[in-house]
């Protein structure tokens, strides 16, 4: 029985951790690219990072026609700030969100 409730303690616990957000140290900007919504924060300072990640529309199977991610990372990036994205530092992580180093001058 003292397993069980160590069991259930830890069950309640766990999604707690787990959900608490990072806090951003810039605000998310909101950019529309090929009719898809991306979210656009500002992750380090030096170097300058950015993280852009997708809405995927609550997996709506009517939505917009399929197009390449990365592209549209890049050009989120780019309205979102104003500058232009460094494509060699670009890279995704496994939960398809994007970051990059911008180039402002």
């Amino acid at each position: 029985m003292k397993l069980r409730s160590s069991i259930l303690t830890l069950a309640t616990v766990a999604p707690l951790s787990v959900a608490a957000p990072a806090l951003a140290s810039e605000e998310t900007r909101t950019v529309s690219v090929m009719s898809r919504t991306w979210a656009v924060t500002q992750v380090a300072d030096e170097p300058v990072v950015y993280r852009a990640t997708r809405d995927n529309n609550n997996l709506n199977p009517f939505g917009p026609p399929p197009r390449l991610r990365t592209l549209q990372a890049i050009a989120a990036i780019q309205q979102a700030t104003g500058c232009k994205v460094i494509r060699s530092s670009m890279y995704q992580n496994i939960s398809g969100q994007f970051f990059s180093q911008v180039s402002c001058g």
